[in-house]
């Protein structure tokens, strides 16, 4: 993800910006849900993992389906966020603020 967009990663809350606004640029292009999928789901996995090393959450997984438990018992669905965002109705930067409280 991070070498194909040409954007600085570095696994802090603050990036989940710039992922929140490549996600808006992509869906401004009107790129078909099924050709952007896999990027998608990449970038939530990412976001996950901010929330993962923000928290001292752990990843969880029942067949294809990832969450992030936070040490509250709370359960996060980042991977679905980034499918929210690309619909216009979420946000992995307000997920991860949640998340982090």
């Amino acid at each position: 993800m991070r070498e194909g967009a040409r954007v600085r990663l570095d696994y802090s809350p603050r990036s989940l910006w710039r992922v929140d606004r490549m996600i808006e640029e992509i869906r401004g292009q009107g790129a078909p849900y099924q050709a952007v999928e896999s990027v998608l789901r990449g970038f939530g996995a990412y976001a996950g993992e901010v929330v993962v090393r923000e928290t001292g959450g752990e990843w969880m997984a029942a067949g294809r389906d990832l969450w992030v438990r936070t040490p509250d018992g709370r359960l996060w669905d980042p991977i679905d966020e980034a499918r929210r965002c690309y619909r216009g109705e979420g946000s992995l930067r307000l997920l991860c603020l949640d998340a982090v409280g």
